[in-house]
């Protein structure tokens, strides 16, 4: 199976939409999400070991914790473990936090951390503040966003998008310092399973059937963009990731793909 997968993948360096060019990335089987921030790359496994990539090879951060997902950006590097508390990167190890446990969580917001919490689906947001000087001791204090999701991705330049249980995109701007909202705007024509927002403002979703979208039109003045543009992939995709030009895709099988424009 994965000497046919790899095959296909091979054969994905043929699928260009709108010059976007696909070829397979460097090779990590089982992956399961990938997330790139400020030039760093890290991925997770079904395995549920994180790993970092630096040039062609990736590498595992540690048998610590059991990290089904993470996320690297201004905040840092963060992860969630598969008993869903919060850790932190910090010397070398992740490091676990009291607080709020969460499902998942993004740290490519402008210092602040945003995450989905356990019990209620609700969205959260950790001050930059309180981000950046967490060194792995004390309680995390964390501030609603005042809406329910399943998964959230926030950019340091016009805000978080998220998907709801229902597959409907939102997205919102929100204050750093503070986590304050300025309100959630519905974002219609996809049924969403996940949802990137780069560091430029640029955002990709995944919908339910495993295709990949851009959203077109983004501004400081409409950060909800204009419409929809279909990035064609030569497999079915689970989760994808951009930063720098580089748009990072996970096939259902497991697999990476590395794509630029």
């Amino acid at each position: 199976m994965k000497a046919v997968a790899a095959f296909l993948l091979v054969l994905c360096h043929l699928a260009i939409s709108h010059g976007w060019t696909c070829n397979e990335g460097p090779r990590l089987y089982n992956v399961k999400q990938i997330d790139a921030g400020q030039g760093k790359v890290v991925a997770t496994t079904t395995s549920n070991y994180a790993y970092f990539l630096i040039n062609t090879h990736w590498y595992n951060l540690g048998t610590t914790a059991r990290v089904k997902h993470v996320s690297v950006g201004p905040a840092g590097l963060w992860g969630v473990d598969t008993s869903n508390k919060v850790h932190k990167y910090v010397s070398g190890k992740f490091l676990p936090s009291t607080g709020l446990t969460m499902t998942q969580v993004d740290a490519g917001g402008d210092g602040q951390v945003a995450g989905i919490y356990t019990s209620s689906n609700a969205a959260y947001c950790l001050r930059s503040a309180t981000a950046l000087a967490y060194k792995g001791t004390g309680s995390l204090s964390w501030t609603s966003m005042s809406r329910a999701l399943t998964y959230i991705s926030c950019g340091p330049l016009y805000g978080c998008w998220g998907v709801d249980s229902s597959n409907r995109l939102y997205v919102m701007r929100v204050t750093p310092t503070t986590c304050g909202v300025s309100g959630w705007v519905y974002v219609s024509g996809i049924a969403a399973k996940m949802v990137e927002v780069g560091t430029d403002g640029s955002v990709f979703v995944v919908t339910t059937t495993g295709k990949v979208y851009q959203r077109i039109g983004i501004y400081s003045s409409r950060p909800q963009g204009s419409s929809w543009r279909l990035v064609s992939m030569c497999m079915s995709i689970k989760h994808l990731s951009y930063d720098l030009g580089t748009l990072w895709v996970v096939t259902t099988s497991g697999f990476t793909m590395r794509c630029t424009h």
